[in-house]
């Protein structure tokens, strides 16, 4: 009697332990579940640059708020310098959930998901640089975000960017008497040329590697780009006049994976949520910032110089036909109305 009464009991304390890890193995990382176990979640990012540059710096502030904001233990494995490849694959691997968890991209790279996506690096999309913070601060780049999670399964959880493109010119170029006919290299996206053309100039698509040959053996009279690409390429060297049609600032969304996000406790969702919108301010403010120095100290050793368009108004009165034929091939009519509404 004694020996079956022990039995018994222990097989009600070996289907108690049994029933306590199943339940224990069922609710770690269960979605929108804190997480009591002391596993610590991991996240993976991944950046084509050094600790240095603003995109890096940005991802850093993001890592470090996440932090602030969870209040729990949570950590970051950040690849540098491409070791993960380019953005176009960190939105990939986003998208599948798999390899890269966070990370900065270029809003061309979420067109096969998204078509309006690409209006974001429309040139003379934003009238300055407040235009440009009021529209990321504002709603009116829903429509885009919402479609990128539905179809890619990746958030845009905030807005990095604002390096500023200027013409990079072998001459002085002024107004549009100066600007028209000339020869100058655009990225490759279609809009780019449409633009350009409409203005009086010149576009063609060269790879960008071939910016500084063309220009110094005069097959192109002028590119353009940002503050950073100009010093990092030596544009100056054979492009020294930079004409400040300030044509476009650039977006550079701030992604998380669905797939993971869904993954993660309420607590930790809701810190990378509030970190996204202020690690976005925070790297728009560096790289809007930046930019202008890296132009100033160019300038002041003597490496190039700066000069005003005087006839920017009708560069924005000419490029606005363009831009609204655009916005209604991509399905972007209405997104474009409210950008332009905000004052």
């Amino acid at each position: 009697m004694k020996q079956t009464t022990f039995i018994a009991l222990l097989v009600v304390v070996v289907v108690a332990m049994m029933a306590a890890v199943f339940l224990r193995s069922n609710t770690q990382g269960e979605p929108g579940t804190e997480n009591t176990s002391q596993d610590v979640p991991t996240l993976k990012g991944a950046v084509q640059f050094g600790e240095e540059h603003a995109f890096t710096r940005t991802i850093r502030k993001f890592e470090e708020l996440v932090r602030e904001y969870y209040g729990k233990p949570v950590d970051f494995e950040l690849y540098l310098n491409s070791e993960l490849g380019l953005e176009k694959d960190y939105f990939a691997y986003m998208s599948q959930g798999i390899s890269v968890d966070y990370g900065i991209v270029s809003p061309a790279h979420m067109s096969t998901f998204s078509e309006s996506a690409p209006l974001m690096d429309m040139p003379f999309l934003f009238r300055d640089v407040d235009h440009w913070n009021m529209v990321l601060e504002s709603d009116a780049l829903d429509p885009i975000v919402e479609e990128v999670s539905e179809k890619a399964d990746v958030r845009l959880i905030g807005y990095a960017g604002g390096g500023i493109r200027n013409l990079i010119v072998n001459k002085p170029v002024t107004n549009m008497q100066e600007l028209k006919g000339l020869t100058m290299r655009v990225m490759g996206a279609p809009i780019q040329t449409r633009i350009f053309q409409a203005v009086g100039a010149a576009p063609s698509v060269i790879a960008y590697s071939e910016i500084y040959n063309a220009i110094q053996t005069g097959v192109i009279e002028a590119a353009e780009n940002e503050a950073a690409g100009i010093q990092q390429m030596k544009f100056y060297e054979v492009g020294p006049e930079i004409s400040a049609t300030r044509h476009a600032i650039t977006v550079r969304p701030l992604c998380f994976s669905g797939k993971t996000f869904r993954r993660l406790p309420k607590g930790l969702q809701a810190a990378i949520l509030k970190a996204g919108r202020e690690s976005g301010a925070f790297g728009r403010e560096l790289e809007s910032t930046e930019d202008a120095a890296i132009l100033s100290r160019l300038e002041k050793d003597s490496r190039l110089r700066v000069h005003e368009f005087t006839q920017r108004d009708e560069l924005m009165k000419l490029a606005e036909p363009v831009k609204a034929a655009y916005a209604k091939e991509i399905n972007a009519e209405k997104i474009l109305v409210r950008i332009n509404e905000l004052k």
